[in-house]
């Protein structure tokens, strides 16, 4: 498991919580930290250098190998707060972006422009804080709208297929979806940081079940971030 944290390090443990003795640090904080975290079909780590408006490719022992943006701004390669990227089996990265430019951003395996999509708003196709992205076993794109309080999904050329969740605390509705994950059956998770809990739902939005709530207590959550689901189908969640 690779979690970032608020001193901007990226520290690795076992699937038990065990920390490895190893963990590095991005570049410079000064502007602020990181967020978002994947792993490319390489096997090699993505951190989304959010403040410094590009992203980054760790080895998993943590060698930099490549860094991709970096030029603030709202035109074509530009990128404004970078929240999460995810990297598809041809190699194309989909940059999720809020502040400045609320869109997805498409680039090619070499970092180059390809198109984007979306701009502030409500309607379908529109984003308030595109939190995290995750592809689906459908080949489509899942972004958690954040403020929008749903699940947006498109095709890998930006066509809006659906939409679902909304503002609310009962099963199906959402209250900032901050991160989302599929596991190897194809079941969706959210992490909702408003209604401090996890939530199932079928790749179509149907859902499923829910557990957490607010407390401290163990199964209870705290503004929630994050999560992850490990080979073994587990469910990591970050508690923040």
């Amino acid at each position: 498991l690779y979690i970032v944290d608020f001193t901007a390090r990226i520290q690795v443990y076992d699937r038990d919580g065990h920390y490895l003795d190893r963990g590095w640090t991005t570049p410079d904080y000064r502007n602020g930290r990181p967020s978002g975290l994947s792993i490319d079909r390489d096997g090699n780590l993505i951190v989304s250098d959010s403040h410094y408006h590009c992203f980054r490719i760790y080895s998993p022992d943590g060698k930099e190998l490549r860094r991709i943006g970096g030029k603030a701004g709202t035109g074509p390669g530009e990128l404004g707060y970078v929240s999460d990227v995810v990297q598809d089996a041809e190699g194309n990265y989909y940059v999720a972006e809020f502040g400045e430019n609320q869109r997805i951003t498409k680039l090619d395996p070499d970092g180059k422009f390809l198109f984007s999509w979306g701009s502030y708003g409500t309607e379908p196709g529109q984003f308030s804080r595109a939190r995290a992205l995750a592809l689906g076993p459908d080949g489509n794109l899942y972004v958690a709208d954040a403020c929008n309080h749903r699940i947006q999904v498109f095709s890998l050329d930006g066509k809006l297929v659906r939409c679902f969740g909304e503002p609310g605390s009962e099963p199906g509705q959402l209250q900032y979806p901050y991160d989302l994950a599929f596991n190897k059956a194809g079941v969706l998770y959210v992490v909702e940081y408003g209604n401090h809990r996890v939530q199932k739902f079928s790749a179509d939005g149907q859902p499923l079940g829910c557990w957490g709530g607010p407390g401290r207590a163990p199964g209870q959550f705290h503004c929630p971030w994050a999560l992850a689901i490990d080979s073994r189908g587990k469910v990591h969640v970050l508690d923040t």
